[in-house]
């Protein structure tokens, strides 16, 4: 009995295995076409989301060179506009004058210094000087005088500008952070700002009113402030404008680098002040030398302006040193 299981057994497991193995013949290749299909269907979705992603990839380098070239015609344009603006201003009085903070007309302005000339004329002919000299004095004080005030009030107007600014940015991007629009933070510092950052805002300020877009206004200030860091400020605006972005980290970014370029103004002066006064002291070592030669032989030096060799060696010596000069300073002023 018990052997006739095992035999029993021993059948059934033997058909069962060859049952098995049987099936397993006749459906090896529909197994292995299976495996074949969902490896092609595997490798086949795989390539496309590979494709969709290098689709994207270019999509967004497409994007981006776009843009990349939209900012670069729009800085070329900004750049030949504040180029042709530049040449303007340059020749341009009346700008001076707004940009010396003086509130009065080219008419006043000419009117003054004729009243200046005018005085010092009859001043120098009460003094007992010749009618040359005098014609002369009259020439500096009325056409040479005031037009150096004016360049003096400009360079120190720009100054204290630029001093300012950085302040002034720093105030914008804290405003702009806290929620408040670009035109809310042009007029904050429009009306809370120091001078004279505060009047070229409001000036910006009454010019969108009047119908300029925020670039356009920022542009202009470059009219009244002829700095490179108001245009670098019209820049920022501009391409926020067209291209977008983070505007607060823009003007964060651009008072950090005017306090740098500020920085390095400064190491800049102080490294070239020992050659500024060695240029001065060889500048003015001529004058000196002949005035203490006046002093102990007025005799020996005044051959030099009674005789027409004198005149000659005067006018040959007036050009060099006048050359001496240029170079010298062309050798210790730097653009920063």
């Amino acid at each position: 009995m018990f052997g006739l299981d095992i035999t029993i057994v021993a059948i059934f497991a033997l058909a069962a295995f060859s049952t098995a193995g049987l099936a397993y013949g006749l459906l090896f290749s529909r197994i292995e076409a299976a495996k074949k299909t969902e490896s092609r269907m595997r490798r086949v979705q795989a390539a496309e989301t590979d494709q969709g992603k290098a689709k994207a990839a270019r999509d967004r380098m497409q994007e981006l060179s776009k843009r990349r070239k939209s900012v670069q015609d729009s800085l070329k344009d900004l750049e030949k506009k504040q180029q042709e603006q530049t040449k303007r201003v340059a020749t341009t009085l009346k700008a001076k004058l707004v940009q010396a903070g003086l509130s009065i007309s080219i008419t006043q302005f000419y009117l003054l210094s004729a009243a200046a000339g005018i005085f010092v004329f009859l001043l120098a002919l009460l003094a007992g000087s010749g009618l040359l000299v005098s014609v002369g004095a009259a020439f500096i004080a009325g056409v040479g005088l005031p037009r150096w005030v004016v360049g003096y009030l400009v360079k120190r107007r720009l100054n204290k500008f630029l001093e300012e600014f950085p302040n002034s940015l720093d105030v914008m991007t804290r405003s702009i952070k806290s929620g408040l629009p670009l035109t809310d933070a042009l007029r904050l510092i429009a009306a809370e700002g120091q001078e004279p950052v505060r009047t070229e805002f409001r000036r910006l300020v009454e010019a969108q009113q009047v119908g300029l877009s925020v670039p356009e206004a920022c542009a202009r200030m470059f009219t009244n402030i002829p700095l490179q860091e108001v245009n670098f400020f019209a820049i920022v605006i501009a391409i926020q404008s067209q291209a977008g972005g983070n505007l607060s980290e823009a003007l964060g970014n651009l008072s950090r680098v005017l306090r740098e370029r500020r920085k390095m103004r400064a190491k800049v002066n102080a490294l070239s002040m020992e050659a500024k006064a060695s240029a001065a002291i060889i500048g003015a070592l001529p004058f000196i030398v002949a005035f203490l030669v006046y002093l102990t032989s007025p005799n020996y030096i005044m051959i030099l302006f009674q005789d027409p060799r004198g005149h000659l060696i005067l006018g040959i010596s007036a050009v060099w040193m006048t050359i001496g000069i240029v170079v010298m300073r062309n050798m210790i002023n730097f653009d920063i």
